[in-house]
This record gives C-alpha cells, structure tokens and sequence, in this order.
C-alpha cells in the first residue's frame, strides 16, 4: 500500500470566508444548514459535503447559488470523504464556528479563513483524506511594541473588544 499526497488549491473569492470540516453523517448538510441560517438574517452561505459510503455524492445547501457552486467545485477538487465545506458572506468564522462545532456530527474544523488556502489531501487504495492545511503565509517576525498596540486598536475599532 502507498500514500500519494496531493495540494489542493482552495480558490476564496473577493468578501468570502471558507471553512473546511470533517463530519460522519449525511445529515451534517441539513444541520449546517440550520446552524449557519440561525445565527444570522444577513450571512449568505453555500454548503458541499463528500458522502464517504453508499451513492458517495457531494450533498449540498446553502441560501446563495454562487456560494453554493464554489463549495461544490472545492468538495470535487479535494474528494476526501465526510469531507465538508461552507463558503460565507456578510459574516465571518468568528461569528458561527461555534455553532457549527456544536453540530453533532462535526468531528473537526480544519480551515476557517479568508487567506490563501492549499488543503493536504492524502490518497490511498480506498480514498482520500485531509491530513492538514496551509493557511495563509509564513511569519516575517515577531511582533513588537507597535504591532501590539496596532493589534488591540484593530479589534476594539471592529467591535470585537472594548
């Protein structure tokens, strides 16, 4: 038996978050569905799930049809089962994360961000699986007496501290 590994680049529009999960039930679409539609009237949001067994599909749903299509295109382009994804506008990681891991069938979030996005998919004789993602870049540095106090400012300016 071998591994092949393969890099998968996530595509992220202009104003988009992604968040990429891993679940174990062909009601994650239903329930992420509910989760995303309840925490907010203005979040616009499109859902894909890989199907591991039976018709092996990608089951999707989601309120916005573009949202939707791109998170069907990126569950085809990884193909890890039980694999899912959530494409979000006018809303943020940040603002359902929690709702989302409080969905029973939700094992794991891999990615929520809107930076570059590249998914590590390992490929075996039975399939593929997500071992892990690169998000973002790597670090210039540490930050200093400045880029804290840029860092606090930011977060009270966006309301998200005080």
């Amino acid at each position: 038996m071998s591994v092949k590994i393969d890099v998968v680049r996530v595509e992220i529009p202009e104003g988009t978050n992604v968040i990429i999960g891993q679940s174990h039930f062909i009601k994650t679409v239903e329930d992420l569905y509910e989760a995303l539609a309840s925490s907010s009237t203005s979040i616009k949001f499109g859902i894909a799930f890989c199907e591991a067994s039976g018709k092996r599909l990608v089951r999707w749903d989601g309120n916005d049809e573009e949202l939707i299509k791109i998170a069907q295109k990126t569950a085809l382009a990884i193909g890890a089962g039980h694999t899912f994804i959530v494409y979000l506008k006018n809303g943020f990681p940040i603002n359902v994360l929690n709702r989302i891991k409080s969905v029973e069938e939700v094992v794991r979030i891999f990615a929520a961000t809107a930076n570059p996005l590249q998914v590590l998919v390992a490929q075996t004789d039975q399939g593929r699986g997500i071992i892990g993602v690169v998000d973002g870049f790597t670090p210039l540095g540490v930050e200093g007496d400045a880029e804290i106090k840029e860092r606090k400012e930011f977060l009270r300016k966006i309301g998200y501290k005080r």
